[in-house]
């Protein structure tokens, strides 16, 4: 796994395109070695508005800094013994988190790494039930959804 550089991570995130065929791009990096949790890392980010993404239910370093105007999730705990992947409690708690994020609070503020100096500001969430037990993802998505469509209040559009 590779540690972090920062002269070298940084030549990596400016050979980035900021767009594609005239098309706005945007970037997530998941980083797997704990090295990577320093204000140097979150900096970088930052700067160029690209989003760590938050490795949840994982044993991956876990970087709940919000360094880009969205917010990349992927939840990986879903277990065999839960129909929907996770238990009900799980699942309205995860839902609860990804409403906070798109009103611009960071659910993790306490285990950030280096704290923001912005004014929180409304988010796009992207949150993604990947890896566990592979058969019940689809299911805990749409549970998800399901909790999430009914408690979300009503946020304008970001274009």
């Amino acid at each position: 796994t590779k540690k972090f550089d920062p002269d070298d991570f940084a030549a990596f995130l400016d050979l980035l395109p900021s767009r594609v065929d005239g098309r706005p791009i945007r970037h997530a990096v998941e980083v797997r070695h704990e090295s990577f949790c320093t204000p140097d890392f979150i900096t970088l980010l930052r700067e160029r508005g690209i989003a760590a993404v938050i490795a949840a239910d994982s044993k991956y370093p876990q970087i709940a800094d919000l360094t880009a105007p969205f917010v990349y999730v992927r939840v990986m705990g879903t277990s065999e013994t839960e129909k929907t992947g996770y238990q009900p409690a799980q699942l309205d708690e995860w839902a609860s988190r990804a409403q906070a994020w798109a009103e611009g609070k960071n659910p993790f503020e306490a285990a950030t790494i280096c704290s923001a100096k912005d004014r929180p500001k409304p988010r796009d969430v992207f949150l993604y039930v990947i890896d566990g037990y592979k058969p019940h993802n689809p299911a805990a998505a749409l549970a998800l959804i399901e909790r999430i469509s009914k408690t979300a209040k009503a946020l304008p559009r970001r274009r």
